[in-house]
């Protein structure tokens, strides 16, 4: 039998599409292949598997290769390891219902040819991924809806629950909110805002009520020991038992919560707004603030994969939620840092607070900078570093303005190892106050200081303008002809190495007949002296008589 010449495909190979005009074609060319003409082709795609097989098949399982384009994708994104993962038609089929499946998809794939590749399974899941709880296979999901999970909001085995029930339990919320919709559409569109509960809902009150009365006081010595066992083996790890604490209807609707919470995370994590591993903490509410987060900061797990953290801004204590926040409020006796007050001027003030003394709220402290700091590596060995806290104070309490970290004995005379500026209190002028304030420090200590390297980019733009202002400042007050760069070392507490750079900047520093000269360019101190005279007499400014401070003795 002549061979038939085969037709070009119109869709995408990949996609596994066809023309459907090409399908009469087909049919001839797998009778000339049943016959023997035609000999097996060496390399197969999806699209040849579909138009050339063996001579030796039987027609019958030829339609089955016909109507299974691609073997389907297992929940892992691989194709199935075994026949029993296939869904294949039965070779007794008859031959018009094979047909007729293979019409319907040959028109569902000439309908679908024109749209862009379909997303795998692969593409929305990350498979190299797993669940930090131990001995999870990142299998089911918390919802119900899902095949895998990647964190613990979605981990059955972390809220000890299986796959299986949290599918039962999917089934029957979902079955509730069916019966709560009906509900809701059978009542008056007109209803007024204080209409009487209905008789429904007044029973729906009392069994609730009733419900809640009939849970226990106080849990059996049995079901104490259980639970203590259960925290004991998993400690962290797992989250405590909760059945008999409360009543069987609040822990529905807990359950119910976080299944609504997981699957809002899932929802984010599929549309690429957060990823595993990844800064989860998108903003954090901080007074009367909501501020941005730049940075990673190892918070808990369980308050890192949050989109939002609550932050007390007196004590810096973290909590999930508004509710939690606005209780601690009622609660917080603290209006200011803790530690000694050692400058005060006006409204601001700063605090110098021991970390050794206040190891919990320098650990804070410290977590809520890395938000905003990308260099930081400092979080919980707090110990051996002072904090100078500044803040403005009102009639509700001293606000978190920023800090500046310093170690107690430093063998480099670093006198900054940290230092950050609150978001909403950047450019004013308060990171020159904290600068100006570290350099205060080293002259009651009578050293030369300079910050720890690296800087941040926004830390080394603030320390270049200090400097530069710093040393124009001295030239405008110099009047000898003669200066000295360890004098200008000295009466500034300025590391030499700094002045140095700085001068180079400013192209104040020349190099003639083997000598280096400082040159004072007068342009750049009228411009200096110009955008004072602007500013005025402003209150950003370090007042050294304000200084209440004596150098710490010893650790």
């Amino acid at each position: 039998m002549p061979r038939t010449r085969q037709r070009p495909l119109t869709g995408s190979v990949s996609d596994g599409t066809e023309d459907s005009d090409s399908s009469a074609e087909r049919e001839q060319t797998n009778s000339s292949e049943s016959d023997g003409n035609m000999p097996k082709r060496q390399r197969l795609t999806r699209a040849s598997t579909r138009l050339s097989q063996s001579s030796q098949d039987t027609p019958d399982l030829k339609r089955a290769a016909d109507h299974d384009e691609s073997p389907p994708l297992t929940p892992t994104g691989n194709a199935p390891s075994s026949e029993s993962e296939l869904d294949i038609s039965s070779p007794n089929a008859s031959h018009d219902e094979s047909q007729s499946k293979d019409q319907a998809n040959r028109d569902s794939d000439k309908d679908l040819s024109h749209r862009p590749k379909r997303r795998r399974c692969h593409e929305t899941y990350n498979f190299n991924m797993k669940c930090p709880t131990p001995g999870c296979n990142s299998l089911g999901h918390l919802t119900g809806k899902h095949e895998r999970h990647f964190a613990i909001s979605g981990c059955p085995l972390y809220h000890n629950l299986s796959a299986d029930e949290c599918k039962v339990k999917a089934v029957s919320r979902e079955k509730q909110e069916e019966e709560m919709k009906t509900q809701d559409e059978g009542n008056s569109r007109h209803a007024t805002r204080h209409q009487t509960p209905t008789p429904k809902q007044s029973r729906y009150k009392e069994q609730v009520a009733e419900m809640r009365k009939g849970r226990n006081s106080g849990l059996p010595k049995e079901q104490k020991e259980k639970h203590m066992e259960h925290r004991q083996t998993y400690g962290n790890t797992r989250e405590p038992l909760l059945e008999n604490i409360t009543s069987d209807y609040d822990l529905e609707l807990f359950r119910k919560a976080q299944a609504r919470a997981s699957e809002d995370l899932e929802k984010l994590r599929i549309q690429g707004q957060i990823t595993e591993g990844s800064n989860m903490i998108k903003t954090i509410v901080f007074g009367r603030y909501e501020l941005d987060t730049w940075y990673h900061s190892p918070y808990p797990e369980e308050y890192a994969r949050l989109g939002r953290l609550y932050v007390c801004e007196f004590c810096l204590k973290y909590m999930k939620s508004q509710t939690i926040l606005r209780r601690h409020m009622a609660k917080c006796v603290w209006k200011h840092p803790p530690g000694d007050e050692v400058y005060r001027k006006g409204s601001i003030s700063v605090f110098e607070v021991d970390g050794k003394k206040n190891k919990i709220y320098c650990q804070n402290l410290c977590l809520l900078a890395k938000l905003f700091l990308d260099h930081k590596t400092l979080y919980y060995d707090v110990e051996p570093f002072l904090f100078y806290v500044m803040t403005e104070a009102d009639n509700t309490g001293c606000h978190l303005v920023g800090y500046f970290s310093k170690e107690k004995n430093s063998f480099l005379n670093y006198n900054v190892s940290c230092i950050l500026t609150m978001p909403q209190y950047m450019r004013q002028g308060f990171g020159k106050m904290l600068i100006d304030f570290s350099y205060l420090l080293s002259k009651v200590e009578e050293k030369v200081g300079s910050p720890e390297r690296p800087l941040s980019d926004l830390g080394l733009i603030s320390y270049r303008s200090y400097w530069k202002e710093v040393l124009l400042r001295y030239m405008h007050n110099f009047q000898g002809k003669e200066i000295s760069i360890k004098e200008i070392s000295q009466e500034t507490a300025v590391n030499p190495v700094d002045i140095v750079s700085t001068l180079q900047s400013l192209q104040m520093l020349k190099y003639w007949k083997g000598k280096h000269l400082v040159l004072k360019r007068q342009d750049l101190i009228d411009e200096w002296k110009a955008k004072e005279i602007k500013r005025g007499n402003s209150n950003k400014t370090i007042d050294p008589s304000s200084l209440k401070w004596t150098p710490p003795k010893g650790t």
